[in-house]
């Protein structure tokens, strides 16, 4: 029996069966907990018929009961980076309305919340938004709720800046000072334009130095399924990883990985990173440059290649994007075509004053302007 209890509001169970959590709540006393879940079990393991006569109504269900297995479905069918930021939301939903069901949650207590966390920033509030509609919708398609209550909440708006790409020159600063193995993946970031988790995961399966190129696995994609892409490898890319895979772990397969001690076991284990970022902020303050973490080298990298003229189709595929219009996210140069069309309009501007001022001094000294 797997039964919990939580001061100041009582007994609840809560158990897994063929990898679904199924949980109750708030329970006065154990005993009372324990029939309930006996009930429970006994319902999942021999559920109801429903007949054509009879159909069976939409019930309401505990809102703490449809946030476990909307995070069972998200860490089944998602990436670990969108679990993880799911599961840190609904902490929050959970202590706030985990003794609720679903119905008595009114689209006046979340606009009330979402309204509450705008305090934070609106980029937060929008975030709760987004992860408490989907959560409903997630119960809504199944027939567990009728009605979602984040439907008709507006997204709040937010204040849009032009993103902070580092100069080339300041990104050399910070690479200079780093040492050899993290230079040598800074190096493996920039000249892939990777993203960090992709960088991660890369093993030395994913490298080919035959057909030179790497190939990148993402889970940016609709769906969350892990899609490959393939990056010709530059020069610098290849001697980085020759050296490496010569001197690499046989027993290891991954081209960056470390050593590190078990939160769960205690235990000393090997694999992956998950991030890396603390390492950036001391060697952009050693460099004396602006803040950049990882993420700013991909726009930095598009940038380059937007200005020599790659194809936007290109740069989208090397990026790894679904979508054109995410790319041109990453696109900040000013283009040629920008620079002639604002050369064109000074041109006009100036023709236009120098005329007007012309006209306006012939007046002042009594000659008409016209014949």
């Amino acid at each position: 029996m797997s039964l919990y209890f939580v001061r100041g509001k009582g007994w609840r169970y809560d158990f897994m069966i063929n990898r679904t959590r199924h949980t109750g709540s708030w329970f006065e006393t154990k005993k009372a907990a324990r029939l309930a879940e006996s009930a429970k079990r006994e319902e999942v393991k021999n559920p109801k018929v429903q007949t054509a006569s009879a159909p069976e109504t939409p019930t309401d269900m505990g809102f703490l009961e449809l946030v476990n297995r909307r995070l069972d479905h998200v860490k089944a069918y998602s990436g670990k980076c969108h679990y993880k930021d799911h599961r840190y939301l609904a902490k929050r939903w959970v202590k706030r309305w985990g003794d609720l069901n679903c119905s008595q949650l009114t689209p006046e207590i979340v606009q009330a919340f979402v309204l509450e966390r705008r305090k934070v920033s609106p980029h937060v509030a929008n975030m709760e938004i987004r992860y408490l509609r989907a959560t409903f919708n997630f119960a809504k398609k199944r027939g567990w709720v009728q009605s979602n209550p984040v439907d008709g909440i507006d997204f709040l708006p937010v204040d849009k800046r032009v993103r902070y790409v580092p100069h080339l020159a300041d990104i050399e600063k910070v690479m200079q000072l780093a040492n050899p193995e993290t230079k040598d993946y800074l190096w493996v970031v920039r000249e892939t334009m990777a993203r960090v988790s992709e960088v991660n995961r890369m093993t030395w399966d994913d490298v080919s130095f035959e057909g030179e190129y790497v190939v990148l696995y993402t889970r940016k994609k609709r769906g969350g399924h892990l899609t490959p892409r393939k990056i010709s490898m530059t020069g610098k890319l290849r001697d980085v990883l020759t050296r490496r895979y010569s001197q690499r772990d046989p027993t290891a397969p991954w081209v960056f990985w470390h050593e590190y001690r078990s939160t769960k076991t205690g235990e000393r284990c090997r694999g992956p990173y998950t991030d890396r970022k603390k390492f950036m902020k001391t060697l952009c303050r050693k460099a004396g440059v602006r803040y950049f973490r990882f993420h700013p080298l991909r726009h930095a990298g598009a940038s380059v290649m937007e200005q020599n003229n790659v194809p936007i189709g290109t740069i989208q595929r090397i990026l790894g994007h679904e979508n054109r219009t995410t790319t041109e996210i990453y696109l900040h140069s000013i283009g040629q075509s920008e620079r002639d069309a604002m050369s064109i309009y000074e041109r006009f501007r100036e023709k236009f004053t120098h005329r007007f001022t012309h006209n306006k001094h012939e007046e002042g000294c009594g000659i008409s302007a016209t014949p």
